[in-house]
Parts: C-alpha cells; sequence; structure tokens
C-alpha cells in the first residue's frame, strides 16, 4: 500500500541543531520497515496548504493510480508572520502568509480532490512549538525583539497563535470526517520535556522528537490500515 505525505519541514524530516539544518529520512524508513509501506514524501520545506494544493491537484489527474493513504501535515509555515517587516514596523497591519478562513477553505478543497481521486486523506494535528526559544531564533539576525514584542504583546501570543492553527485542522477533521493523527495530544504542551523534543530554534522536532512522531504514525496508520 502507498503512503504518500504532503507536509512542510516537520514531515520532510528537518532539524535545526548548532546553528545548521539537517535531513532525516527516519520516520519514512520506519513505516516501510514496520508497515510495508511504500512511502513517498512530497513534504517542502516551507510548504503552506496552499502552495501544496497545485500538486495535490495534479494527483487528482491521474498521476499515479493506485489508491492511497495522504498523510496531510501543514500550518505551521500558514500560521507564521514576516518578521522583518513586524520588526520594522510593529505599529503597521500585519497578517500571516494564510489567513485562517482561507487555511480552512484550502485545507477543505485538498481532501475534496484526494476523496475525488479515491485516496484515503489522514490529516495531522502541529506539535508544539517552544517560544522563547522561536523568538530568539527569529531575532539571530539583527531584528528588534523590542519591536516584535510589541506586536506580539507577549512571547507567548506565538504559542497561543500556532495552537489555533492545530485547533483549526481538528475542527476541519470533524467536520469533514477525516481521520485525524493527534500529534499535539502527545507531545507535552511545555517545560523541560518539550525541550528536549524541540530544536534549538524552537519549532522543529528533535531526533528525540521525530522519533516521538514516528512511533505515534506507526501505532495510528496501524490501525487505520487493519480498518480500510
Amino acid at each position: 500500500m502507498n503512503l504518500i505525505a504532503y507536509g512542510d519541514s516537520i514531515m520532510k524530516g528537518v532539524r535545526y541543531q548548532d546553528g545548521k539544518y539537517s535531513v532525516s529520512s527516519f520516520w519514512e524508513q520506519t513505516l516501510r520497515d514496520h508497515l510495508g509501506l511504500n512511502v513517498v514524501n512530497r513534504s517542502r520545506f516551507g510548504c503552506t496548504i496552499g502552495k501544496a494544493l497545485p500538486f495535490i491537484r495534479k494527483r487528482t489527474r491521474g498521476e499515479d493510480d493506485e489508491k492511497s493513504f495522504v498523510i496531510l501535515e501543514f500550518g505551521g509555515n500558514d500560521c507564521d508572520y514576516d518578521w522583518k517587516a513586524i520588526s520594522d514596523d510593529p505599529s503597521a497591519r500585519h497578517l500571516c502568509k494564510t489567513p485562517p478562513e482561507v487555511f480552512v477553505a484550502e485545507y477543505r478543497e485538498a481532501i475534496s480532490l484526494l476523496r475525488e481521486s479515491g485516496d484515503h486523506p489522514v490529516m495531522l494535528t502541529l506539535p508544539p512549538i517552544d517560544a522563547e526559544r522561536y523568538l530568539n531564533f527569529i531575532c539571530r539576525d539583527g531584528k528588534s525583539r523590542a519591536n516584535i514584542l510589541k506586536w506580539l504583546g507577549s512571547v507567548f501570543s506565538i504559542e497561543r497563535w500556532q495552537k489555533t492553527y492545530s485547533e483549526l485542522i481538528q475542527q476541519i477533521a470533524r467536520e469533514e470526517q477525516v481521520d485525524l493523527i493527534d500529534l499535539r495530544a502527545e507531545f507535552p504542551a511545555s517545560g523541560k520535556d518539550l525541550k528536549t523534543l524541540i530544536c534549538d530554534d524552537g519549532i522543529h522536532p528533535s531526533e528525540e522528537g521525530q522519533k516521538l512522531i514516528c512511533s505515534i504514525l506507526s501505532r495510528k496508520l496501524r490501525g487505520m490500515i487493519v480498518a480500510v
């Protein structure tokens, strides 16, 4: 059976450590070995649901004949902002890359397209982030921390906003009756335990975090495959 993943750098297996990015295919290989799946990872660094839609539309035009489980993992980049613009002018109006109403509409379209092709969509919630470390990462190249905090009101606004998109994913899955793998529920919400699972940039899962995600995917997908 095929397993196709459309997502961002989290599903791509990106880590950030000691000032450098690296990519691991750990989860892909594990699912091949443990579940016998033919895994095709079409996730891309910086991807949003809107950027993925043209590729999903292409798939429904018969790119692959065999029906597949299709993982959808979006939201982390969709809810992100142009932090340089905010640093330069915190008094201006700033919108995230994919406003909530657009995010919901485009996610619903992706689900509809996959179902029309006979595929089985599976949505993923977002692992939590470490807001303090993420703000430090944002400001590492000279952006004004004071101006960004002025616009945010609190560093924890970053966490709350990202959590909002994870909750939108849950809402879409519930309303569209799509299988959901709730990654967020199995991560610690904050504190020391979370820090070991998140890289230095505050957003990408560490090696341990990726192992946790892989364990969750393996367990949940096994049950879904048996049920089909």
